[in-house]
């Protein structure tokens, strides 16, 4: 019985049983404590301290929950919202991978000042306390969101369906395509868009401007990104945007023996590789405020080039690993991934991928197959 009773019933069956102990003799107590002990499972002396606290409440009061000392204080919150910034406000997860490569930089720099046992607390502090203790800095530094509608046309139709369950880890060329709209609180008139490419299989991220939602501007940026990824592209994941599903765009990728699909409509966790990288990327470095103009996008074209080195070259990411379903639970687990630095060596059918581990910083290489 004691292995099976709750935690309410035991507190229930000790208020029950205190104005009995109280008044006991001794040999009398003893036997209580025997049937409370056979109950509930408790030590002797657990018991004991349980029904003297429940003495000191007294009966029909309720007992003070023991508050839990805070452990982080306002100092380590400091060090972590500094952190933070430095990592490019990445989340929790990643932040802890980085933070021993982090600390000592800015210490050498004089952004961190910490005693040796902040400095520890620092290092030893979990994923999950850093996301809770930053939540209301997070949200004092986010912004709102805007995306137009899907578009139905005869194009749409013919291109198949990709969902986010469909991917079955493809080798690196199978991309993700999405638009930022730079319109501010409005969406009227012409503004910037800002084109984003994620690679499935390594997350590396391509970003590039352009001037208004045009099928042949989209057309023209995918033709250059060509040569920005280190692979050759194999295949992209529109969404339902008129600027993909259009005459122009899809026979274009389609002479270029690129395979073409789109997410399902107002499912935007099909896109869920790009989407992510929309806010952690794009919105990041240019905000939600309004741009237009030729000069606009030239300097915003400059921004994503430099970019691009430090996101694809030096931020760690993570990747899910496998996922498990006991009864009707999914159970998810993710594995640390290095950041991919890729060069063409191509020889043959056959492509060279170098990695680097972080934080190690220790180079290897594999070779990839291209089929």
């Amino acid at each position: 019985m004691a292995g099976k009773i709750s935690m309410g019933a035991r507190r229930e069956v000790v208020s029950v049983v205190t104005e009995r102990y109280r008044s006991a003799k001794r040999a009398e107590k003893g036997r209580i404590l025997d049937e409370l002990c056979a109950t509930t499972g408790w030590h002797r002396k657990h018991a004991v301290r349980a029904l003297r606290r429940r003495e000191a409440v007294g009966p029909g009061e309720v007992e003070a929950t023991r508050k839990r000392r805070r452990r982080y204080g306002a100092t380590i919150k400091d060090a972590l919202t500094a952190l933070w910034e430095a990592s490019d406000r990445v989340c929790g997860k990643r932040l802890k991978v980085m933070i021993p490569t982090l600390l000592p930089a800015l210490e050498r720099h004089g952004r961190l000042q910490l005693g040796q046992s902040d400095r520890d607390r620092v290092l030893a502090i979990s994923a999950a306390t850093i996301d809770r203790l930053l939540v209301d800095v997070k949200i004092a530094a986010s912004g709102g969101r805007r995306r137009r509608a899907g578009f139905h046309s005869a194009i749409r139709r013919e291109v198949p369906i990709r969902t986010f369950n469909d991917w079955n880890s493809p080798p690196p060329g199978f991309c993700e395509v999405d638009m930022v709209a730079h319109g501010g609180t409005s969406v009227a008139g012409s503004f910037i868009q800002t084109l984003t490419m994620v690679d499935i299989a390594t997350g590396w991220t391509e970003c590039l401007p352009l001037l208004t939602r045009d099928g042949s501007l989209v057309a023209e940026a995918i033709n250059r990104a060509q040569s920005l990824f280190p692979w050759l592209l194999r295949g992209v994941d529109f969404d339902n945007d008129s600027a993909f599903m259009n005459d122009v765009v899809v026979p274009g990728c389609r002479q270029q023996k690129l395979e073409v699909t789109r997410s399902r409509a107002y499912k935007k966790n099909d896109q869920a590789f790009v989407e992510q990288k929309n806010g952690a990327v794009v919105r990041r470095l240019m905000g939600y405020g309004r741009f237009d103009g030729v000069e606009t996008a030239r300097m915003m074209g400059r921004l994503y080039a430099a970019a691009r080195l430090y996101v694809n070259f030096f931020q760690p990411s993570f990747k899910l690993k496998e996922k498990r379903r006991e009864g009707a639970i999914f159970g998810a687990a993710s594995q640390s991934r290095s950041t991919v630095i890729a060069v063409r060596h191509g020889i043959g059918r056959q492509l060279r991928v170098g990695f680097v581990r972080w934080p190690t910083g220790r180079a290897v290489s594999e070779w990839l197959e291209i089929e």
